[in-house]
């Protein structure tokens, strides 16, 4: 599971998201919104699959919003550290769930994205009600976000955990849905491709951009711009 997480410039007419810095106050607004977008993200994954009538995720110990049951201390820190990393996949039996629907591995892996994008849009109330104002460059605090810092950044690595486990590759949620809508053609292309998918997602992140070729900023930094602009502004 991936994730950009950058800081921000802001001001009321523009949010920019890039990779500058580790100040301690943008470390603590990542780790807190880790913990939680990783948490809902793969309780979200259980809860639909046990709904489906799959009781492996409850077997598993998987159905609760207890971090310590999801987060992964490795991939957690390289997420902190590196911008990219992962939490622990969820298990589930596909047999169970397709005995219920056909459709059942698309909407347990469908769950994870969306619960991202809930979070996003909860976040985003209190910018949207009046009650904080977008900070500005420079204004926070070397030390601690502000609550309006804490909130965009929440809001930012949500949308980008939705956008990029939303794309058509394995082990991302994205190929799961891609399977069920895709025609057999279609179908046989992923399967064919799934051993390389590590080669592949390696080479989005980080050789084309050595290219000068941001792929990954077209498809999920450029939406999510878009996204924040809607929500906050």
């Amino acid at each position: 599971m991936k994730l950009f997480s950058p800081d921000y410039i802001t001001s009321h007419n523009d949010i920019m998201p890039g990779m500058t810095g580790f100040s301690i106050s943008s470390l603590i607004s990542r780790a807190v919104t880790l913990v939680v977008a990783f948490t809902v993200h793969e309780f979200a994954h259980a809860w639909s699959a046990f709904q489906l009538g799959d009781d492996t995720p409850l077997l598993r110990g998987r159905l609760t919003l207890n971090p310590l049951a999801h987060l992964d201390p490795v991939g957690t820190l390289m997420l902190l550290i590196a911008g990219f990393g992962w939490a622990k996949p969820v298990q589930v039996n596909p047999y169970a769930l397709r005995r219920k629907t056909p459709a059942g591995m698309m909407i347990v892996a469908l769950a994870g994205p969306l619960s991202n994008l809930l979070l996003a849009l909860i976040a985003s109330i209190p910018f949207q009600l009046g009650l904080v104002d977008l900070p500005m460059l420079g204004a926070g605090s070397r030390f601690l976000p502000s609550f309006s810092e804490f909130l965009l950044e929440f809001i930012w690595i949500n949308l980008v955990l939705m956008l990029f486990n939303l794309l058509p590759v394995y082990p991302l949620d994205g190929e799961k849905v891609a399977e069920y809508v895709l025609p057999p053609e279609g179908q046989d292309f992923l399967y064919r491709i799934r051993p390389y998918s590590m080669y592949i997602l390696f080479g989005l992140i980080l050789f084309l951009p050595y290219l000068g070729i941001d792929i990954m900023g077209w498809l999920i930094s450029w939406p999510a711009q878009q996204i924040i602009r809607f929500l906050v502004l």
